[in-house]
């Protein structure tokens, strides 16, 4: 006979490295963020994350970066993964099983309103349309790639030839990120728009 009730999907949760020795990605089966949320502090998590305020109570965190379905977590240095990943895995399938909040409403509006002006309003004429082309690239191109490594990638400025990023998630930080960034990334920006001459990480 049947109750009329459903039992909610099962949650599960994996590993995937990244290149970034000190990052792991804890990818889950449901749609944790439909966005970008980076946390490198306590107090911003607090303001914003549960989720992330939650993984900041452990002594081993130093990073956590919420995207899609998955949960960058940046540890710090002097912990080795094989004492973490295991309870760290369960600590977050343990909060997403108690349906606590991830990101908090209006996280979205606060990122935007942050930046300041909308970054096309910086550019006019020839230069806005070469910035438009420049971000279309990095997200047709570039940011797909690097999502699956953990982490993302952002437009932050054009002037006079050099397009300068920011890297977050397992990217920031990474050892590999400046390879990644010279020989993948700047590569193909000249390929496709010669007037491009450099590309560069924004200092964190």
């Amino acid at each position: 006979m049947e109750t009329g009730t459903q039992q909610a999907p099962q949650i599960l949760i994996y590993t995937e490295q990244t290149p970034n020795p000190e990052s792991l990605k804890f990818v889950c089966n449901r749609m944790l963020y439909q966005g970008i949320a980076e946390f490198k502090d306590v107090e911003s998590a607090r303001q914003w994350s549960g989720l992330a305020e939650a993984l900041f109570g452990q002594e081993s965190v130093r990073g956590v970066y919420i995207s899609n379905n998955f949960v960058t977590i940046t540890k710090k240095p002097e912990y080795e993964w094989h004492e973490l990943m295991v309870p760290l895995k369960d600590f977050v399938k343990q909060y997403l099983i108690s349906g606590s909040e991830i990101i908090k409403d209006g996280y979205q509006d606060f990122i935007q309103q942050n930046q300041g002006a909308a970054i096309e309003e910086q550019y006019a004429g020839e230069e806005l349309d070469l910035v438009r082309r420049i971000r279309e690239i990095i997200d047709h191109y570039v940011r797909p790639a690097v999502e699956m490594d953990g982490g993302n990638i952002e437009f932050k400025s054009y002037h006079e030839g050099v397009v300068t990023v920011i890297m977050q998630g397992s990217c920031s930080g990474c050892p590999s990120s400046t390879v990644t960034l010279k020989s993948g990334i700047e590569g193909l920006m000249k390929r496709m728009i010669p007037s491009v001459k450099e590309v560069v990480a924004e200092a964190m």
